[in-house]
């Protein structure tokens, strides 16, 4: 990832520059990762109880 991307993915996430020194680039990354998948409604299939019992 160059910089150039870097910096728009932070202000695509909405964060300021103080936020940026209490950060790292893998929980930013993570952070915009997250945010494309919110928007994904490809999720069909939900845990049941069972599931969580074998897991």
């Amino acid at each position: 990832m160059t910089t150039p991307l870097f910096l728009l993915r932070c202000k695509q996430l909405g964060l300021t520059l103080t936020e940026l020194d209490m950060l790292t680039i893998g929980i930013i990354n993570d952070m915009f990762t997250e945010r494309e998948n919110d928007d994904f409604d490809g999720w069909t299939e939900v845990a049941s109880q069972s599931d969580m019992d074998a897991f």
